[in-house]
């Protein structure tokens, strides 16, 4: 079986870098410093700082292993080659929604840099899902747990 890809914009792919890197070169050494002094302390058995710093280590490391799954696996969206005619990853879309009458912007990324809060909604979502492949125009419904919702697409845009 092989692994799933990864989908990530340029932007994502730049962030995991930058953060395994941090992780690697900054964040390893930092905690195995922690262990040291936490060593030199004595009895291990009763040391809540060497406790402390090896589930940090541990958490660290199983992050790095992640980091590292999720780039072997990546497929990389070029922005600037993205087709504006039809809602794909890498766009930036302005929808209405149409009960509430509200606009709302979203960039379509893949699941790993997903992040709703920063306006980022996965392809594999349901509204990414039902937006992928529209145009200009479009009406789309989405089934949502609070029932259908219906958006209007207003505009696709190259994300900035």
């Amino acid at each position: 079986m092989t692994a799933k890809k990864n989908i990530l914009t340029s932007e994502g792919l730049k962030k995991l870098e930058d953060e395994l890197d941090d992780l690697i070169v900054v964040r390893r050494k930092e905690v195995a410093q922690k262990i040291k002094e936490a060593r030199e302390q004595g009895d291990l058995s009763e040391n809540a700082e060497y406790d402390a710093a090896k589930d940090e280590q541990r958490d660290i490391e199983a992050r790095i292993e992640e980091i590292e799954k999720i780039l072997k696996n990546a497929e990389i969206v070029d922005e600037d080659e993205v087709d504006l005619d039809t809602i794909n990853i890498g766009c930036q879309v302005k929808i209405l929604d149409l009960e509430f009458d509200e606009e709302l912007t979203y960039k379509i990324v893949g699941s790993t840099e997903a992040n709703s809060l920063k306006g980022k909604i996965s392809n594999e979502s349901p509204v990414g899902k039902a937006l992928i492949g529209k145009k200009v125009g479009d009406l789309v419904s989405v089934e949502t747990q609070v029932g259908v919702v219906q958006y209007k697409v207003l505009d696709i845009q190259r994300s900035i």
